[in-house]
């Protein structure tokens, strides 16, 4: 599950593999509890409208489900003095909320939108790949503001992207805005003429669910090779049958095959 245990700045340990741990709060002062535990946040100094807090520094939060890749962000921004690192009681706060991740499947998309409709915060993304330009698309939709991919991210590439988001700034690697664009373009084709056949008709993986399909394969079964939920699978699925007009899934297989699409 994603989760955003942080260490705070003021202490140098505390963040390991296994289970994340906050660091130890100085004598007399409480430890903070999570976000579904704790009461009303204390009172917090007026915040700097440039930077987000008292001199000039940017608050982040860091949300990770592999525990090594976790320590590993929180370790590059600690060293900054531009950055502060937030605990998870005040990840809710941040100016700008980093979520690191292999991949964007349901579980990312579901913290995306959720940090999506929360208006204090900026989202980064730093991933491993995009599948398609379908999960790109899906991320920026989320309401993510910048994309960093995880084999770039040194500690000056992330201090950059986490200053440009906290100045309202937008980041995308030019590879991947012309991979969006050719995405978009292709679906504004096919809303056009959905009839129109065409390699673009299909993303990579639409077409790789209509080959299961026509092999045999039931939902379950194609979650299970695909690696995705079986809703996954079912919206994919019931999105293309939509979007082309067809009846149902044998509809669409076979429309497939006279095309050429799989």
């Amino acid at each position: 599950m994603l989760r955003t245990d942080l260490i705070g700045t003021v202490h140098p340990s505390g963040t390991g593999t296994g289970t994340p741990r906050p660091s130890v709060p100085p004598q007399g002062r409480a430890p903070a509890r999570g976000p579904a535990a704790h009461g009303p946040a204390p009172a917090r100094p007026a915040l700097d409208a440039a930077a987000g807090e008292p001199g000039g520094r940017v608050t982040v939060a860091v949300y990770a489900s592999d525990p090594v890749l976790h320590v590993g962000i929180v370790q590059q921004l600690r060293q900054r003095p531009e950055v502060e690192l937030v605990d998870d009681a005040h990840a809710h706060e941040a100016r700008v909320s980093l979520v690191a991740v292999d991949s964007v499947d349901d579980e990312t998309t579901a913290l995306l939108y959720r940090l999506r409709h929360n208006s204090a915060t900026r989202t980064g993304l730093v991933v491993g790949t995009f599948d398609s330009g379908d999960a790109l698309q899906r991320a920026i939709e989320c309401g993510v503001t910048a994309v960093l991919r995880r084999a770039e991210a040194d500690q000056d590439r992330l201090l950059r992207l986490v200053l440009a988001m906290a100045n309202g700034e937008g980041v995308l690697p030019g590879d991947l805005l012309a991979k969006l664009l050719d995405h978009v373009g292709s679906l504004q084709r096919s809303a056009l003429d959905p009839h129109a056949a065409s390699l673009s008709t299909l993303t990579p993986r639409e077409a790789d669910m209509l080959r299961l399909v026509s092999e045999g394969l039931d939902t379950a079964e194609i979650a299970r090779n695909t690696s995705y939920s079986e809703r996954t699978v079912k919206n994919v699925l019931h999105e293309v049958i939509t979007r082309l007009q067809l009846r149902n899934r044998s509809h669409a297989v076979g429309y497939a095959l006279r095309n050429g699409l799989i």
